[in-house]
């Protein structure tokens, strides 16, 4: 990865019907990165993918590519390729057809045609199926198709619009490894979009979170997870416990009426803030050895840990551990300094971090199993 700029957007709007789409988007893209904007529907994502592509304009804002405005430039003049969640192969061309598409647009000369396609075939690992039609191939082996096609002209960014929501789990997690790998030895800049934070955070240089068309953080997946700026972020990416708190001084938060430990500065005294804790950085102790006490109100068993609900004072916090507890036990929290991550206020306060609907919701779940087991049972009893 280079430290060149290859995308900048600077002020980007855009509405649909008069409702707001994005709202002032400012972003830059460096030469040979994994980008991932990440969000839920409707955030903006995919718009931003678009823009870029040049198949929207905005209504305002400027797009720039390598320094150079490329507003008024048409998408096939663009040194872009899209791949689109439904891939949009030629069912009526095979393999090597599909992927030679791009070459005879470009006029490629037709002796160096075959040549270009048997590097993308080994690239891709498709090396044998040149003649199979795609009606034929699975949903992991089109999507290795869509990709040779789209980077056998060597586009400099190539824009992936959620291309692996159709693929069953284990094929998607092999081929989060392959795109990443794709990348690394092309060199080629990749934006993708998604609203998986583990695709995001497994795959990605860069990923840009955002919610109501505007961004609300960019960093690395490790600055995400660990240092969310508001709880839209800590709750998005990842379990979180949101609690409100008082930043007492530098290195000193008030949860629940006891003082904590923190390794975050820089804020005012006596700050009205918000602390996140994630469930694994969490420890449930005997209560006289914890730093808060509270009472366990659901235990689910998720194969690797447990994951526990306990009330403190009305507040459900999330925890994993791999160790059992049972409901209605009183146990104790200890939380080290490093734990604890501070967050100033924001409009996002006071919406996520409690679990008390996630228990609610277990425990419907749970009511639903049983009423549909005792229905099956007295099926097998007539």
């Amino acid at each position: 990865m280079s430290e060149k700029n290859i995308i900048n957007l600077k002020g980007i709007r855009m509405s649909y019907d008069g409702e707001t789409v994005l709202d002032g988007v400012d972003l830059t893209i460096k030469d040979g990165e994994f980008v991932t904007l990440l969000g839920p529907s409707g955030c903006g994502k995919t718009t931003t993918l678009r823009i870029i592509a040049g198949f929207e304009s905005p209504d305002c804002g400027d797009v720039f590519f390598e320094g150079k405005r490329i507003n008024a430039v048409p998408p096939h003049k663009r040194h872009i390729n899209t791949i689109f969640q439904r891939y949009a192969l030629f069912p009526h061309l095979n393999v090597y057809e599909n992927i030679a598409f791009g070459l005879k647009v470009k006029k490629t000369p037709k002796s160096e045609i075959p040549a270009k396609i048997d590097e993308m075939l080994t690239l891709v690992n498709l090396k044998g199926l040149e003649k199979r039609r795609i009606d034929t191939l699975s949903g992991g082996q089109q999507q290795r198709v869509a990709i040779a096609r789209a980077i056998i002209n060597h586009p400099k960014v190539l824009l992936l619009d959620e291309p692996l929501s159709a693929l069953d789990l284990k094929l998607r997690k092999d081929m989060q490894v392959e795109l990443k790998n794709l990348q690394k030895r092309t060199g080629i800049t990749f934006i993708f979009v998604t609203h998986d934070q583990e695709e995001a955070l497994s795959m990605s240089d860069t990923v840009i979170v955002m919610d109501k068309g505007k961004i609300q953080q960019i960093g690395s997946p490790a600055d995400i997870y660990n240092e969310p700026q508001n709880a839209f972020v800590a709750d998005f990416i990842g379990e979180s416990n949101i609690i409100d708190g008082v930043m007492k001084k530098d290195f000193l938060v008030q949860i629940n009426g006891r003082d904590f430990d923190c390794l975050d500065k820089g804020f005012a005294e006596n700050e009205s803030v918000d602390v996140v804790i994630r469930p694994e950085d969490v420890d449930i102790v005997p209560p006289v050895q914890g730093m808060l006490e509270g009472v366990v109100t659901s235990v689910t068993f998720l194969g690797v840990h447990y994951e526990i609900i306990v009330d403190i004072a009305g507040f459900k916090w999330m925890i994993q551990t791999t160790d059992k507890h049972e409901v209605d036990d009183t146990v104790g929290l200890y939380i080290e300094p490093d734990a604890i991550h501070i967050m100033k206020k924001s409009e996002y306060s006071g919406l996520f971090g409690d679990y008390s609907s996630y228990s609610e919701e277990l425990d419907e779940m749970n009511e639903e199993a049983a009423e549909a087991a005792a229905e099956q049972l007295a099926e097998e009893e007539k």
